[in-house]
Order: structure tokens, then sequence, then C-alpha cells
């Protein structure tokens, strides 16, 4: 493939904590995960590059996921769409931005640059045709009808008025209707009914988007977990997202997802505490013995959940041993018992070995998801892409 002739970054994408920590991106592993989901379905993928690409660093998850066969690429801000549309190696690929208010600033810089809009309401929608008119251009967007979620998108109600608005506007020549989408809510549920509900609901959607003489080229529907679980959903794009980055939104059906990134920092102090020595803010935890403790340099505000205190556990010498006592915003105490180690010895927090924690442990740990851990690592921490061990 021509993947194999990506670049390997060796300085830090960004950062300045590289005596203390690092991200490390497989990119061979991301090509993985693009290439075994798009054999699930004959649509093309979205690529969702979105929060800095889920954390591993927009442009370079972009350009792995293209070459690996991503036919179009997904953001939510308009700042992320013009960023991805300047890079000429990606000049051809569409970008779709989502997230932005009628009265934000660049929405004509934006389509001037070539990125697709999600049109969410008729304010939106009226906002994008005249900043088309500005640029001088026309504004591919995606009309979002809101089936379920009751998130983005137009009510059921308005969407006879909206697709009839759209259908003006494309007559005129300031937008053209591109694409016709939705959201799931609940789709890494599979038995849960709002899922027919939706389904349903979308089918009516594109009912009234056709009703307006409006022909839009993809319609989607699918995330990572409906793309997996649901080919009813698959249309004519998916768009999958924490699923590309090595995570199984629904992990009773088996496939064969590579976690992309791994998160290391290093020991920075040892030493040993007598029998019921406090740890850490509030003393949660006391020492049942004398024990060696190692101090790693990372906190929350690296990304590193407090919610996760008193249950998270990291790899270190060999095995996985406890955190004790509350993650801090900078640093948190490992236990050691008997077992003494060095300043500087390697700590994985996020791995890929058969026992090292991932996302899925932490997100377990704080009661979150994997996505929250993920694009919640902290940028003091530098980014690193490589070819990987394998």
């Amino acid at each position: 493939m021509a993947i194999d002739n990506y670049r390997i970054v060796s300085e830090p994408v960004s950062g300045d904590m590289s005596g203390l920590a690092k991200a490390s991106m497989d990119w061979r592993r991301l090509a993985h995960n693009v290439e075994t989901l798009a054999g699930l379905t004959d649509a093309p993928l979205m690529a969702m590059v979105k929060a800095d690409g889920y954390g591993h660093g927009t442009v370079p998850t972009s350009r792995v996921s293209v070459e690996a066969g991503a036919a179009r690429l997904g953001v939510a801000t308009l700042r992320e769409a013009w960023r991805l549309r300047r890079l000429p190696d990606l000049a051809d690929v569409p970008v779709l931005a989502f997230l932005y208010t009628p009265e934000q600033p660049g929405l004509a810089e934006t389509i001037e640059a070539g990125a697709e809009l999600g049109i969410s309401s008729q304010a939106q929608l009226a906002a994008v045709a005249a900043a088309a008119e500005r640029a001088g251009a026309t504004a591919r967007v995606h009309l979002k009808g809101d089936t379920g979620i009751s998130r983005g998108g137009v009510a059921e109600s308005d969407w006879g008025a909206f697709a009839e608005a759209a259908a003006k506007h494309q007559a005129a020549g300031a937008v053209e209707v591109v694409g016709a989408w939705s959201h799931l809510a609940c789709a890494d549920a599979v038995e849960h009914p709002a899922n027919a509900e939706q389904k349903a609901a979308f089918g009516r959607f594109l009912a009234a988007v056709g009703a307006a003489g409006l022909e839009p080229a993809v319609r989607h529907l699918a995330n990572s977990a409906a793309l997996i679980a649901d080919p009813e959903t698959h249309y004519d794009l998916v768009r999958p997202g924490i699923s590309l980055y090595g995570y199984n939104p629904v992990p009773h059906i088996r496939v064969d997802l590579k976690p992309v990134m791994e998160l290391r920092s290093q020991v920075a102090t040892v030493k040993r505490l007598p029998a019921g020595t406090g740890i850490s803010y509030g003393h949660t935890h006391h020492l049942e013995r004398d024990t060696n403790v190692a101090l790693v340099p990372l906190g929350y505000a690296d990304g590193i959940p407090r919610a996760a205190s008193g249950r998270a556990e990291v790899y270190l010498a060999g095995r996985r041993r406890r955190v004790l006592g509350r993650i801090c915003m900078d640093q948190f105490v490992v236990e050691l018992g008997d077992d003494t180690v060095a300043p500087g010895e390697p700590v994985v927090l996020i791995g890929a070995g058969a026992h090292h924690p991932d996302a899925d442990d932490w997100s377990a740990w704080a009661g979150t998801i994997p996505n929250e851990i993920l694009t919640g690592i902290g940028d003091r921490v530098p980014r690193y892409w490589n070819r990987g061990a394998e």
C-alpha cells in the first residue's frame, strides 16, 4: 500500500513533556482499523477526525485514514475543516463540519475553502446561503434531521419546510444539497427500541427531502456502533469514530480492532513508607504494611481521570500495579510492595500489550467511555507517530 511510504514522525507533533511522558500512535494499527471497518460494509467511510483526531492528532490521523481507504473526513468545527482543506495532499478529499452557529465568523471562508457543511436548522441554512453569496461559491451541504437523539438536527414537524427552503437555495445556486443525515442515540445498545424508531424516522426524513425535489448523493446515519452492528443503517456512507482508534462500542460483536495509542510515562521518585501512612490528598488510602511506592508525573491536567482514583492500575516493572489514593493534577502514586524500581523506569498507562491497561480499562475505572479518555489526554503530552513494532 502507499501507506508504507508515510513519513514516520520522530519529533513530537505537539506537547512539551517529552522528558516525562509521551503518547505514541502506530499508523499501521490505524490503517488496519480503517481496512477492517471498510470490510464490514459496502458503503464508503467518512473517518471522524474531530477533537484532534480523538486525541491522536487531526492531520496525521486524516492522512493515514485516507491512505488506508477512507473516502471522506468528518470534523465538528469550522476551524478543523478549514485546517484540513488547506493541506494539498488532502485537497480532493471531502471534509464535513457540522458544529457552528449561524453568526459564527469564518463561515464564508470555510465555504470558499471547499468544506462541506452540516445544516441543522433553518437559521443555519439561511446563514450558509448568505455566506456562500459573500464567498462567490456554492456551499455543499448535508441536511440533518433529528430522528430521535433530540440534539442537533431539524425537528420532524419542520422537515417539509426545511427541505423546501433548501431546494429554493439550491435553485438559486447558493447551496448544493449533497447529503442527508442523522445520528443514532442508542446504537451501542443493539436491542434498544430507539434504534428501530430512528431508522423509521430517517426514512421519513429522506422522503421529506425527496418530496422537495432534492436528490442528495449521500445518505448517512451509521456511527461506529451501527457500522458494526446494523447493516440496515449503512446507506451511502458510514461515519466510524471511536472504532477507528481501536475501541469497539459493541464489544459482544467481535471485530479485529487494534488500539492506536500508547500512553507512557516514567517513575519520578521511589521511597519506602511505613504501615499506616496516608497517601495523597485526603488520605483516602492508608498503607496496610510497610511498602515501596513510586511517583508518576502525570495527572488529571494531562487527562488521567481523577474519578479513577483508588481503582486504576498501570503497568510497571513487569506487571500491573495499583494506583494508591487520589490522582492529582500532575502526579499520582503507585504501589510497589517490596519490589524496587529506579527513577526513569517506564510506566505504561495505555498500551497495546496483553497485560497493559487500555482506554476501556480507564473508562471503566472512571465511569465514562474510551472516547473521553482518549480526547482528554492533555496538550502537555507530546504525540508521536511511528511504524510500531508489528
